[in-house]
């Protein structure tokens, strides 16, 4: 008896070991290093705003969302969705991502906004107020069949999505991004809003942390106060130290100081060159770690010189065809 259980404990301790590397592995896989487009600034543009949709071809965001959330009344959804359906089929965007905020899966307004999503084939759409894995399953059901090619974006925006963050990141592979959305998430916990988001900077790093675990990129929250330019930068090196893509905007005086707190700066660049070169001296061959002037240089700091180096291309060529 005793010796049967005994094997009993061992195949089961076999079967977690297993089970533990399976999961390892399917994270490694996950995080390997993907060649998604720039997306330092991400303008939020209300759909039933016709100005600020007319105005969007000449400003230099790296990507639009299209909000036909929280931005637009119940009664003008129906208007917001044409404007939408004139704006991809008579000027669509060039060279920059665009993304469509649709309203939420409990929503009276759900069924027509899918149908326009296979309309008019976005880059991605963006669902709101993600509590879990469930969401992002069923719209991914949904457009299967109607938009295949269409990806998924999550907005982080309530205790359940930050709580299920890692079940999130995991649900779909065509899930893409995840975009942090604090009004909401300060609303739902209490959290005032202050200066330097303290006491909601481990939410935000779960996010961070989950998006990155899975292979996602991730979206620092927008910021409110349009008009104060210094605090406004404050916060965008904050989200980039903090390991976040880009910054969601709600104003065109936002773009320009996200593009440069989120791009590479040209300190950087000079060191990812210096980085790369030395790599391909002969002397390097078959080494994985040198000495570059003092410091002790891995193969994974070539690896993250390489993508920023690919970032900044992806940035230079879109300068070009602007």
């Amino acid at each position: 008896m005793w010796s049967f259980s005994i094997r009993l404990a061992r195949l089961f301790d076999d079967w977690r070991i297993a089970a533990h590397a399976k999961a390892c592995h399917k994270i490694a896989m996950s995080t390997s290093p993907k060649h998604s487009p720039p997306r330092r600034s991400l303008l939020s543009v209300p759909a039933i705003n016709q100005r600020a949709l007319n105005k969007v071809h000449d400003l230099n965001c790296d990507g639009v969302i299209f909000d036909l959330e929280d931005s637009v009344f119940p009664e003008k959804k129906g208007e917001a969705r044409d404007n939408l359906r004139r704006f991809f089929r008579q000027t669509p965007l060039e060279g920059r991502e665009g993304v469509i905020r649709i309203n939420g899966m409990n929503s009276e307004f759900r069924k027509e906004d899918l149908e326009l999503i296979g309309e008019l084939a976005p880059d991605a759409v963006l669902l709101p107020k993600v509590d879990g894995p469930q969401d992002i399953g069923e719209v991914a059901g949904l457009l299967a069949a109607t938009s295949p090619g269409v990806r998924l974006w999550a907005m982080m925006e309530t205790a359940g999505g930050v709580l299920n963050a890692a079940a999130i990141a995991a649900a779909d592979a065509r899930l893409d991004c995840l975009v942090l959305g604090l009004n909401d998430l300060r609303k739902e916990t209490g959290v005032l809003p202050q200066s330097g988001r303290a006491y909601l900077v481990p939410w935000m790093m779960q996010v961070v942390l989950a998006a990155r675990a899975h292979g996602l990129d991730v979206i620092d929250s927008v910021f409110n106060d349009f008009r104060n330019t210094e605090e406004f930068m404050v916060e965008c090196a904050q989200g980039r130290a903090m390991g976040f893509e880009g910054k969601m905007l709600i104003h065109p005086a936002q773009i320009e100081a996200a593009n440069r707190a989120f791009g590479p700066s040209d300190e950087e660049i000079t060191e990812a060159e210096a980085i790369i070169n030395a790599f391909a001296d002969p002397a390097a061959e078959g080494l994985n770690v040198i000495n570059m002037d003092g410091k002790m240089v891995e193969r994974l700091h070539l690896e993250q010189a390489e993508r920023l180096m690919a970032k900044a291309r992806q940035i230079s060529e879109r300068k070009m065809k602007a």
